[in-house]
């Protein structure tokens, strides 16, 4: 869509009327995607070398729409870029300028390309540095967890399922349970570069140009691997979007299960760890509290995150083929998660390098709840080649006396565990010892203490 002498849409030939200032207000995305500026220049001068390099314009033509291109980038680089909230976005504000720049020539930049793709490679150029920077903070992030992880091997506490004490594990063992969280959400964003990286430039506004242009010229000048394939599915695909939300939305929820798990640990009942001063708030009418609303910021924007996605979703599910204004909001949403994503990774952070752990109350808690019952049952198994039910069978027996004499299961007696089968002797109170539970779980993924620094080698190695 080039302009005219005055500057304004060529459209406005077509439709005589002033449009309503309220849609205008409405209509323009300037404050939103002008953020694409240094995408959107970019693929503008290659667009326009690949029509130089076609003959398609002028060497002088092309020097300079590159001349104005590069002055314009720097005037919005030094904030001397007016950015008019009439003019309807940040690809039209660009070639505004191009035209008070150079002059009519500027209407050259659009030949043979469309605002339709314009957008799309522009959006997708953007994503991709997005995505890397995504992973960029999950690499910061693993990183302490790691380091979190080697200063706590030895930290014995009670895994939970169904929130009740399970069996005894490493502290290191649960934390670095977030990191292969982690790795998974660093790979969704590498794995959808693969679409990321088809180039939309070249398809116009739908059905492609009769322009002799070079699609693999600017696939290569922009570091896409290859054009899309189709002109129709290409102005009208989001899918990118989708990709990019939903790998934002279950790396925030991973966020989110952390913060919840640390909220419960810092609670007065639980008190396994405490966060330090720096990332709690106070009371308006309690001195005394000292309250987790660095966590519980972090669990709220998962909600928040997940409404974008959900929107895009609506968004697209009642379209047809192929482009409508309903997907200018794609960028409004892609933007805000991608903000909200990277804030709370960095808190995540902040958490993380200030809290303690309480060592004590975990072993303690460890302690409760019967949690090496299931070693008895393993040793009966592999000692008395007894099946496993049976083996349940007589740990839940042991496990019950235990319950009803109020004592721990290392308290009971040789005599007592004999009452409940005759072969059992005082070397099954051995294994009701919470860190030879730990040392024992020694299968790969296991929580043996052996395990968890092979894994962090891992870790720190290949990430």
């Amino acid at each position: 869509m080039s302009k005219n002498k005055n500057n304004k849409p060529v459209w406005s030939t077509r439709i005589k009327n002033n449009r309503s200032g309220l849609f205008i207000k409405a209509g323009s995305s300037i404050n939103v995607d002008k953020r694409l500026f240094k995408q959107d220049i970019k693929a503008s001068a290659v667009h326009v070398e690949m029509l130089f390099k076609k003959k398609v314009i002028s060497l002088q033509i092309k020097n300079k729409i590159i001349w104005g291109l590069k002055k314009i980038f720097n005037e919005i680089k030094k904030k001397k870029f007016i950015f008019d909230n009439k003019t309807e976005d940040i690809h039209m504000a660009i070639e505004k300028r191009l035209f008070e720049l150079i002059g009519e020539d500027a209407g050259f930049i659009h030949t043979a390309r469309s605002r339709n793709d314009q957008v799309l490679v522009d959006f997708k150029l953007w994503m991709l540095e997005a995505s890397d920077d995504i992973v960029k903070e999950i690499d910061t992030s693993i990183k302490v967890i790691i380091k979190i992880a080697e200063k706590n091997i030895f930290t014995v506490m009670p895994s939970f399922t169904h929130l009740k004490n399970a069996q005894p594990i490493s502290f290191a063992h649960y934390i670095l349970a977030y990191v292969e969280m982690f790795i998974r959400d660093k790979k969704r964003f590498i794995n959808n570069k693969d679409n990321l990286l088809e180039n939309p430039l070249g398809v116009a506004a739908v059905a492609g140009t009769s322009f002799d242009i070079d699609r693999q010229y600017t696939t290569k000048k922009l570091n896409f691997k290859k054009p899309t394939g189709n002109s129709i599915d290409t102005v009208s695909d989001r899918d990118f979007v989708l990709d990019f939300l939903y790998s934002i939305s279950v790396c925030s929820n991973h966020i989110s299960r952390f913060a919840e798990e640390f909220i419960l640990w810092n609670s007065d009942a639980f008190d396994l760890i405490k966060l330090k001063d720096k990332v709690v708030t106070g009371s308006s009418i309690m001195p005394q509290k000292k309250n987790p609303d660095t966590l519980e910021f972090l669990r709220g924007k998962t909600g928040s995150i997940y409404g974008n996605l959900f929107s895009m979703l609506t968004i697209l599910k009642g379209l047809p083929l192929s482009y409508f204004k309903d997907l200018q909001d794609d960028k409004e949403l892609s933007f805000r998660s991608f903000d909200q994503i990277k804030i709370c990774l960095q808190i995540m952070r902040e958490v993380l390098n200030n809290f303690v752990v309480n060592k004590k109350k975990m072993f303690q808690l460890a302690e409760t709840g019967y949690t090496t019952a299931t070693d008895l049952a393993d040793y009966i198994v592999r000692e008395y080649k007894y099946p496993f039910r049976k083996a349940y069978l007589i740990t839940s027996k042991i496990v019950n006396i235990a319950e009803q004499k109020g004592k721990q299961l290392n308290q009971l007696t040789e005599k007592e565990i004999k009452g409940i089968d005759k072969k059992l002797n005082e070397d099954v109170l051995k294994l009701f010892n919470i860190e030879n539970s730990v040392k024992s779980k020694n299968s790969y993924g296991g929580t043996s203490f052996e395990n968890i620094k092979k894994m962090i080698k891992k870790y720190k190695k290949h990430g």
